[in-house]
């Protein structure tokens, strides 16, 4: 599935200066590299239906056996001091040590022996523990993503040389820690290395499974079918607490869905969540919600932030503009995609974000191979648009107690008529402001 930097940016993939993305709340490695490898599986969405289950398979079996997983040794700080093992330049190591010149080179570069043991305690450490993982993981023989990252470690576990490696606790003669840092750092560092790589994707998949786990994730259900469908029960938005869940049902005969409600009703929300479920379910690692059933995407589109461009003279409107004919120019290539727009054309005038809102709409309503859900204020124009029998109207409903907003964030059928800008206005103060300000002027 394609998406671009924009709709990364749009359903909060990344950290920003304000709060932290779903990167970070799906993180549970433990290594740097890691975290890289599990940036790089969710930066990267999949583009069929077998890698996709695949993973999703992976990563079943990583939760079923999550406790030895996570019960594993190796550290950030293991990786780190092998890391700095191979980067550091020793006093070179004879290929041939006899016990007396072992005890001479303990002796004379006394800081270099000691990080030479150090580094081997964990080098050590690192290959009893990917052997570990090896011998519960190796009878699954169901799953190439667990098959092929099996045989990659054996490869590197299984030289002649490492069959007799000492306990990383009984490192005590000088003669066994420099024939065994001989060994690694003059015929094995690369092969380490490479190790240190599957590893880090070894931990990623960890994350994965840690993540959908403690946050109760479900796979999805996926459908070969050649028109889109999308359905999904009890969606939730990960980052929000004591979330409200909603359900959506998107399908060629219904493809839009025209959205209303109050500001801070739950629109932009809800709209996000959409995203985040569709993005998820591509990345493979299961979905916060309780069901999902789904065709494979050719590709997410958001429309959610944009913003003026003062350097280049762009305003925000003209700006809406380019991103509406971007994404119209993308989707008429006769693929499947979602697309998802809040709040059209809030950079003009009402009358003209009217006109173009309808024009917009009734043209995207006529893409049946794509599905959408389209945010607006302005539900005067829901009544020319209930003709279309492919069109869904829901709004999120405000009640109004004593002047006190009441938010339910529950998905309705049908369109808001709330209007309650003015008495946002009052209530947070800034009509008493002017009037005072009237009252005290000059």
């Amino acid at each position: 599935m394609q998406v671009d930097k924009i709709t990364l940016k749009d359903i909060g993939l990344f950290d920003n200066e304000e709060s932290i993305g779903l990167i970070s709340h799906l993180n549970f490695c433990k290594s740097n590299g890691g975290k890289m490898q599990l940036d790089h599986f969710l930066s990267s969405p999949l583009s069929s239906i077998s890698s996709i289950e695949q993973r999703q398979n992976a990563i079943a079996y990583f939760i079923t056996n999550i406790h030895f997983v996570e019960a594993l040794k190796i550290t950030n700080g293991t990786t780190l001091v092998i890391e700095k093992f191979f980067d550091t330049g020793f006093k070179r190591i004879p290929t041939q040590i006899s016990l007396p010149a072992a005890y001479w080179y303990q002796f004379i570069s006394a800081s270099d022996y000691s990080l030479l043991r150090y580094s081997l305690e964990h080098i050590i450490l690192f290959y009893e523990n990917l052997n570990k993982w090896v011998s519960v993981f190796e009878s699954i023989n169901d799953n190439p993503i667990i098959e092929a990252l099996v045989q990659k470690i054996k490869k590197y576990t299984s030289h002649p040389s490492l069959a007799n490696l000492p306990s990383s606790h009984k490192l005590e003669n000088p003669q066994t820690v420099l024939t065994y840092c001989h060994f690694f750092l003059y015929h094995y560092k690369n092969n380490t290395l490479q190790l240190l790589e599957y590893y880090y994707e070894l931990d990623a998949y960890y994350s994965m499974a840690m993540a959908s786990k403690n946050y109760h994730f479900v796979f999805p259900r996926w459908l070969e079918n050649d028109t889109p469908i999308f359905e999904v029960t009890a969606a939730i938005h990960p980052l929000v607490t004591n979330a409200v869940d909603n359900k959506l049902s998107l399908s060629h005969q219904s493809n839009l869905l025209f959205l209303t409600g109050a500001n801070m009703a739950g629109k932009s929300t809800f709209i996000k969540t959409i995203g985040i479920v569709l993005y998820l379910a591509h990345i493979g690692i299961g979905v916060p919600a309780k069901k999902l059933e789904l065709t494979l995407f050719d590709g997410l589109i958001t429309n959610l932030t944009i913003a003026d461009n003062i350097m280049k003279g762009e305003s925000y409107f003209f700006n809406e503009v380019q991103r509406i004919k971007n994404t119209i120019e993308k989707i008429i290539d006769g693929k499947n995609y979602f697309v998802l727009i809040d709040e059209l054309f809030k950079g003009t005038n009402i009358q003209d974000a009217m006109k173009c809102s309808t024009a917009v709409i009734e043209g995207l309503q006529n893409l049946r191979n794509s599905l959408f859900i389209i945010s607006t204020h302005l539900y005067e124009i829901s009544d020319g648009l209930k003709g279309f029998n492919n069109i869904q109207f829901s709004y999120f409903e405000t009640a109004v107690q004593e002047k006190e907003l009441i938010f339910h964030y529950q998905l309705k059928e049908g369109v808001s008529q709330d209007r309650l800008g003015y008495l946002i206005l009052e209530r947070e103060g800034v009509v008493n402001l002017l009037k005072n300000i009237s009252k005290n002027k000059y």
